[in-house]
């Protein structure tokens, strides 16, 4: 499904955009809805996602097309948190989660820095992979699906005590990681 996708998007196929949606369409709304907490924002978020990926010039790997949209969306959802923070000063659900992770994640001011955020994110996500696919499962939907911990508790059928202790281990161990690997 991915290759033809990909296929259609480089014919300028409009089709594509119909078959992402269809696709993948419920998985970046949740993301989006999770970070944004808002219908109106999720769904404008999920069209600027297809616009972004409409326009982009980048030559699409269909292997890695699910995880491309994915980061795509997230990014556009955490544009849009931050602007609208910088217009009301409210909190958020990804506030709440870029807090957990601000002391472990080097700061990304520079452009040579932003540079290296691909390879930092290979090297997390090479590393997830090494966790248990319980430990896994929360982190992820965590810091990458931006849930709360009394949803994660849910879906895990944990207590939120238990998941905030995983979160907690993870991130410890995350941070030794980065040293190790003189990222920090």
């Amino acid at each position: 499904m991915d290759s033809r996708i990909v296929a259609l998007l480089q014919k300028r196929d409009e089709r594509a955009l119909y078959e992402i949606q269809e696709e993948y369409g419920r998985l970046c709304y949740k993301m989006a809805y999770n970070i944004l907490g808002n219908r109106e924002d999720a769904d404008e978020c999920i069209n600027d996602m297809l616009l972004a990926i409409w326009n982009s010039t980048t030559v699409l790997d269909p292997n890695g097309l699910r995880a491309y949209l994915v980061a795509l969306t997230r990014h556009i959802a955490m544009d849009k948190v931050k602007t609208q923070n910088r217009q009301k000063r409210g909190g958020s659900q990804l506030t709440l989660v870029l807090d957990e992770l601000a002391e472990i994640l080097p700061s990304h001011d520079t452009v040579e820095q932003q540079v290296d955020v691909h390879e930092l994110t290979e090297i997390i996500t090479k590393w997830i992979r090494e966790l248990s696919p319980e430990v896994q499962r929360v982190f992820v939907l965590r810091y990458f699906m931006s849930e709360s911990i009394q949803s994660i508790a849910r879906k895990s059928d944990m207590s939120e005590s238990a998941v905030k202790m995983i979160l907690h281990r993870t991130r410890k161990k995350l941070k030794k990681y980065l040293k190790k690997e003189n990222l920090l």
